[in-house]
């Protein structure tokens, strides 16, 4: 008889309303001690859940996903506060969960209903939840979860730019810094993910900014004691300057005598890689047409250390363009 009434089967709505439902109770019984067993029985439940919901996004390694399934899915899912509640409870899951919990947000981020990205006009309405996933940096049992999570949603201009122009990033300066590793390093990710994805927004951000960001950069990060960080943000430093978008900001930070002495000192590190880095800044401050008087009395007053520094400046590897590069530095500095 049992054959007669097979259950049938989930729709990827219905999985997506049993996991809003389980985390509702999740939520509502955080604080409660009572009914473990029923705790558990719904946990279990959960991790099944979203395993399922991850299979749906992502395809089970034997068939590819369904687009129709993953239109149903998302809709479901951004139609209340499913989004909400998985980042609330993401603390209370086990760490299997949490890691398929993270990769279900992040494919939801490129998943379209209609021809519309749904996450970011979810997004768009529920900003206060960056806020949540930021201050994730001082919690080290989700920091990674929640930082993987962040990137996926900045990928999203609207929502890139909300994080720009918040309080939070003078936050990063300190979560670069911080003392475990893995979560300086993915806090380093992010912050170089919002400084680079965006163009128009990262040039309207760093000009509006400027006097505050650059002090931070400059105090807290390129005169770190810290290789890796200091390393990290000469190389963002390069990439955001050299940017044609940030053409003005570049004429602005090449002007400053306080920049082009930090950018010396870092030539003299004792590490080849930042001084390569620091070159690929330094070469900026050389190149520009329109030197300022300071720059160009601190650049012929140092001219004969930078003239010997040059001449035996190599790197590992035959390079024509860092060559070529040096080339043009010597020819400047030895015109002014």
């Amino acid at each position: 008889m049992k054959g007669l009434f097979k259950s049938k089967p989930r729709t990827p709505a219905d999985v997506v309303r049993q996991t809003r439902e389980i985390l509702v109770f999740l939520d509502l019984h955080s604080g409660s001690r009572g009914g473990d067993a029923k705790r558990e029985e719904k946990m279990a439940e959960l991790s099944k859940n979203i395993r399922e919901l991850k299979c749906i996004l992502y395809g089970n390694g034997e068939s590819e996903p369904v687009t129709e399934a993953c239109a149903q899915l998302t809709q479901e899912f951004f139609r209340e506060n499913t989004l909400r509640l998985l980042i609330i409870c993401l603390p209370k899951l086990n760490l299997e969960t949490r890691k398929d919990a993270t990769q279900v947000v992040a494919n939801l981020q490129r998943q379209q209903v209609s021809s519309k990205i749904a996450a970011s006009e979810y997004l768009e309405s529920n900003k206060d939840l960056l806020d949540t996933l930021i201050s994730g940096y001082e919690n080290m049992d989700i920091a990674l979860h929640y930082g993987a999570m962040l990137r996926e949603c900045i990928r999203h201009q609207s929502i890139a730019r909300y994080v720009l122009e918040s309080d939070h990033m003078k936050k990063f300066f300190d979560y670069i810094q911080l003392p475990n590793f893995d979560i300086a390093s993915d806090a380093s990710a992010t912050f170089k993910e919002l400084l680079t994805r965006h163009k128009a927004t990262v040039a309207e951000f760093l000009s509006r900014n400027y006097d505050w960001f650059f002090s931070e950069f400059n105090s807290r990060l390129l005169s770190s004691t810290n290789y890796i960080t200091k390393r990290q943000a000469i190389k963002l430093l390069g990439d955001m300057l050299l940017d044609r978008s940030n053409s003005t900001v570049m004429m602005r930070y090449v002007s400053s005598k306080d920049n082009l002495m930090i950018l010396m000192n870092l030539l003299r590190d004792s590490s080849k890689n930042i001084q390569i880095e620091a070159f690929h800044v330094f070469k900026l401050f050389a190149a520009n047409k329109n030197k300022t008087t300071e720059i160009a009395n601190i650049l012929v007053t140092n001219r004969s250390k930078l003239l010997r520094f040059f001449a035996g400046f190599k790197i590992d590897k035959e390079d024509e363009q860092f060559e070529a590069d040096k080339e043009q530095v010597i020819k400047e500095i030895s015109a002014l």
